[in-house]
């Protein structure tokens, strides 16, 4: 018999299926976009940089504008289910749009990439941050805040691993040979797709739980609670940290079996590994269950450290299966890392409640900001020191080219795993979730 507390598995699914359509474009933007503009579309490894850095400096700021957008949004369909209605399509445009190879100058190009880019940005922040905020909303049992926190990114995961691994393959199915056509193409298709998926949770999904006596504070009250939500602090950090670590790995993958294996088809199959992700998404429920979730998090982190660790052995050797085998290990670990955050964000969000702040909007934008600054400062770095070393696009690279791509791909995420580690040994969930139960009772 469900219980009140209890969403239906239509619903559950519908919510979840919300990930899968933004991460249909979000993997081909951390995955493969800095590869497209340098190598596909013809940015240097400079521009590419500045763009990724200015970009998610606008993104930061869109994601606070948005966050109140959602706060202060009281429509009869609720304040973050609308945002899926209204977005969805000018979301699919600009990723579209941002594939579009037109037969500028490099001045021309450059205005282009950045009109495209930057307006791929705000609707992702916009359909996006909605998933977090909303989570809150439709349950306040903390069992199956945590099983839809789960649901959602068992297809998240899913669908970054399906780009992973067959965006290079479709490339070349569509393009013949043109991997401009074939880009183009391949985006067309993952938007058609995400499209509908976004719609679809709009229509399915329903906001139950909200405090409309707490809602519309002053941003100077909203300010106060953020100063004494450490837990929410704690949290926010990790994610940068993870997005930081996820965006510079992911974006120097093809790069080094392209260069240094001299090999691009190794990439879907590599790529095939991260599956391993969704063992860690799974195992979630039962372990937040029996040791926590902050525990459950420490365990997830050490786990893609030992296996990073493990894969930047292989690079050094130059060792395929050993590379093969910690990315398989990094990927389970990353699954119990990510499949965790929006459930802990809705842990904050509640914990604000307590303070009588219902700022869901707000406080869910930390994990869009964290996932654009990481995404910024890991573009940045990995175009920045490919630019320092001399990198040259479709040429072979020197020595120097050459160990910058290996330290992105296999040292840097190592170290950034470790302090991601020591951040969250200051996550107080025991005092979080003493506070939050208080309150309800």
């Amino acid at each position: 018999m469900k219980q009140p507390w209890q969403t239906a598995w239509p619903e559950r699914i519908s919510y979840g299926l919300s990930d899968a359509a933004d991460n249909l474009v979000f993997q081909m933007m951390t995955t493969y976009l800095l590869f497209f503009y340098t190598d596909v579309y013809g940015l240097s490894a400079s521009a590419a940089a500045i763009l990724f850095i200015v970009a998610r400096l606008a993104d930061v700021v869109e994601s606070l504008i948005i966050g109140i957008m959602i706060d202060h949004t009281h429509s009869r369909f609720g304040k973050s289910r609308p945002f899926f209605l209204w977005y969805a399509l000018p979301y699919v445009i600009f990723a579209i749009l941002t594939f579009v190879t037109p037969n500028f100058g490099d001045t021309g190009k450059l205005i282009w990439a950045y009109v495209t880019y930057l307006g791929l940005g705000f609707f992702y922040t916009a359909v996006n941050l909605p998933i977090t905020s909303i989570l809150p909303t439709m349950s306040q049992n903390e069992q199956e805040l945590t099983l839809l926190g789960v649901i959602r990114q068992f297809f998240g995961s899913s669908v970054q691993i399906i780009v992973a691994v067959f965006t290079l393959p479709l490339v070349a199915f569509f393009g013949h040979g043109n991997q401009q056509h074939g880009f183009l193409l391949t985006i067309i298709l993952f938007g058609i797709i995400s499209l509908a998926l976004i719609w679809n949770t709009f229509f399915r999904v329903r906001e139950r739980f909200s405090q409309p006596e707490a809602a519309h504070q002053p941003l100077k009250d909203v300010w106060q609670m953020l100063k004494k939500n450490q837990p929410w602090f704690i949290i926010s950090v990790v994610i940068l940290l993870y997005w930081l670590t996820t965006a510079i790995k992911n974006q120097t993958t093809i790069y080094y079996f392209k260069y240094l294996q001299h090999s691009e088809k190794l990439v879907p199959l590599v790529n095939g590994f991260t599956f391993a992700a969704l063992i860690g998404v799974v195992l979630i429920v039962s372990a937040a269950k029996h040791i926590g979730k902050k525990k459950t998090m420490l365990t997830g982190i050490g786990i893609a450290t030992g296996g990073q660790l493990i894969l930047a052995i292989g690079a050094l050797t130059n060792q395929l299966p050993v590379i093969f085998a910690g990315t398989f290990i990094n990927s389970i670990g990353n699954g119990l890392i990510i499949g965790l955050v929006s459930i802990m964000i809705a842990d904050t969000i509640r914990y604000g409640m307590t303070m009588g702040i219902q700022a869901e909007g707000i406080l869910a934008s930390t994990d869009d900001f964290g996932v654009n600054v990481g995404l910024g400062l890991g573009g940045l770095i990995t175009a920045g020191l490919f630019h320092l070393s001399g990198y040259v696009a479709n040429q072979s690279q020197n020595v120097a080219t050459q160990h910058m791509i290996t330290l992105n791909y296999a040292w840097l995420p190592l170290g950034l795993y470790l302090v991601m580690f020591i951040v969250l040994l200051f996550y107080n969930e025991e005092k979080l979730l003493k506070t939050v139960n208080n309150s309800d009772h």
